[in-house]
């Protein structure tokens, strides 16, 4: 079964913007490394990793399936926050808009009648799930220092424990 004009269309605005989000992760790993968070600015960095195996999850499934990958333009990262709350609050609206982007692709799929990709997107839905916990933890481990260096130092150790896997994104699970 050939994929659809318009899921294929999708498929391609979400490896675009998975390739956004590891760009946008990766600004916010420099910002945090250069206000000395270097633990959360790890922690980033692991991010960026993540979303990479994300956007390379799309493309190989694109490629498994014969339909044509187009790599569309990167938007700009942004490069400035105005607090380590700012931008942790930042990344858990990105993550939100994520969320909804691959939940019309699997909407469209449904749509669509492609069991195949509805299945495939079944695993990025579940990431979602636990990229908005952890984006939502990261919030609130900041907002529950008030502001208190001590605090702040705390959580900043703890993001630097972060270990990446190195896991590829399953073509089916």
């Amino acid at each position: 079964m050939k994929m659809t004009k318009e899921l294929n269309q999708l498929f391609n605005e979400q490896i675009k913007l998975e390739y956004d989000s590891a760009f946008i992760y990766l600004a916010m790993s420099e910002w945090l490394n250069q206000n000395n968070w270097v633990g959360a600015g790890h922690w980033m960095e692991i991010q960026y990793r993540e979303e990479l195996a994300h956007a390379e999850g799309f493309v190989r499934y694109l490629t498994m399936r014969g339909e044509p990958v187009e790599l569309l333009q990167l938007a700009t990262a942004p490069k400035e926050w105005d607090s380590i709350l700012d931008l942790f609050q930042a990344a858990l609206k990105h993550e939100e808009f994520i969320s909804e982007s691959i939940n019309k692709m699997a909407d469209q799929a449904e749509k669509d009648g492609d069991r195949a990709s509805r299945l495939f997107l079944q695993w990025y839905i579940n990431e979602q799930v636990e990229e908005e916990v952890n984006a939502n933890d990261n919030v609130m481990g900041v907002d529950r220092t008030q502001g208190h260096i001590v605090g702040l130092l705390a959580f900043d150790d703890l993001k630097g424990t972060r270990k990446w896997t190195g896991e590829e994104v399953p073509l089916f699970s």
